[in-house]
């Protein structure tokens, strides 16, 4: 068993829970919030204590935080409780550095569009400007904001529903939905760390819709094998059923490369290509030739 540390939140400082939690929950997606005071000048900053809540109605929800070391509270709170509206600005890899220079901790008249270069858009339906250059701006209205304590490090959340959404073209794909590479969204992860989501992303399907049958239902003799991990057992377990023996011969009958395998008991050279279809999401593929070794290791067929 692998040694851990072991905390209670409150015996640590409160810097420390928030450096600890940061690292730990991410990637974070950002909150790039424009909002406006009562005199009208502009504000803009990003969150990363963020998300999307609800969808009818559609509700997104980020948290400006309480300074930890002076318990003072930000612009954008002190916004959004006198003017109820704001524009929730989506992140991409453009805009990282300008976004970046934005949580700088200017006065209350600096404008931060300027500051960091961007270009202020008119919204439709509510005041605060939109940032020209993000990709999806949601014009949103402030139902709610609702604070978690009084302390520094205590979150505030803001519940903004949304009124208007503005999307860039460029970033559909040809069915009229945002394109996940396009997009080119970046995340907020600890320390001075982010991520860059198209150049990571993988795709985990969906459970079936039918029930799958669960990794408890995966022959030991397969469970055990070393090579797999736990996102393998994952996948092996959502099918329905495991493979029967006349799939196994159609495998055999159709595949030259696993009938010589079988031929020589090569089960090394099993677990290379099952590791391989795994690797490219050939579930049941992978199945049978975990089977098909369990055979050479001398188990028996079940029918």
């Amino acid at each position: 068993m692998q040694k851990t540390i072991s905390l209670i939140p409150s015996e640590i400082t409160t810097g420390q829970l928030h450096s600890y939690l940061l690292g730990a929950v991410g990637p974070r997606p950002i909150a790039f919030a424009s909002t406006m005071d009562e005199k009208g000048i502009p504000n803009l900053s990003p969150f990363s204590f963020f998300n999307v809540f609800s969808a009818n109605p559609p509700i997104l929800i980020f948290s400006p935080a309480r300074r930890v070391r002076d318990n003072t509270t930000k612009h954008t709170l002190n916004n959004v409780l006198k003017i109820k509206e704001v524009v929730i600005n989506i992140v991409n890899f453009e805009l990282v550095q300008q976004m970046s220079l934005t949580s700088t901790e200017y006065d209350q008249n600096v404008n931060e569009f300027i500051k960091a270069g961007l270009t202020m858009l008119d919204s439709d339906l509510v005041k605060p400007f939109r940032v020209s250059e993000s990709p999806v701006q949601f014009e949103c209205k402030v139902t709610k904001v609702e604070a978690l304590g009084k302390e520094g490090g205590a979150g505030n959340l803001v519940f903004a529903e949304v009124v208007k959404i503005h999307i860039r073209e460029s970033i559909l794909d040809e069915n009229g939905s945002i394109d996940q590479f396009k997009i080119d969204q970046v995340a907020r992860m600890g320390g001075n760390w982010y991520s860059r989501a198209n150049k990571g992303m993988f795709e985990v399907p969906k459970p079936l819709s039918k029930l799958g049958m669960g990794v408890d239902n995966i022959p030991e003799e397969i469970r055990l094998i070393k090579m797999l991990t736990a996102n393998d057992l994952g996948l092996l377990g959502n099918v329905e059923r495991i493979p029967d023996n006349n799939d196994l011969d159609e495998f055999i009958a159709t595949n030259d490369q696993i009938r010589s395998i079988v031929k020589n008991k090569d089960t090394r050279e099993l677990h290379r290509i099952a590791r391989e279809y795994l690797d490219n999401n050939k579930i049941l593929s992978a199945w049978k030739v975990l089977l098909i070794n369990t055979e050479l290791n001398g188990n028996t067929r079940k029918n």
